[in-house]
């Protein structure tokens, strides 16, 4: 029994590792580039992979306001 546990954990954590990663052919750093060439940004500060599928973006702007945005990771862009 032990052993059955054991190896239906293994075999859920290999099914979640797959989604946790961002699909192949998702180009980061031109949407990263994307983001920073927008006039009011000044820098990128983090950038997270979220499992639902896309990339979340925090960056500030030039007047010092934080922001945020999701952007699908195949088109690059924003997704609601």
């Amino acid at each position: 029994m032990r052993l059955f546990l054991v190896s239906a954990l293994s075999l859920m954590a290999a099914s979640l590792n797959a989604y946790a990663a961002a699909p192949e052919g998702a180009k980061l750093s031109e949407i990263v580039a994307k983001v920073e060439q927008t006039p009011d940004v000044d820098y990128v500060d983090e950038v997270d992979w979220n499992d639902r599928g896309y990339y979340e973006i925090e960056y500030f702007m030039k007047n010092g306001a934080k922001a945020e945005i999701r952007i699908d990771p195949k088109t690059g862009e924003a997704v609601r």
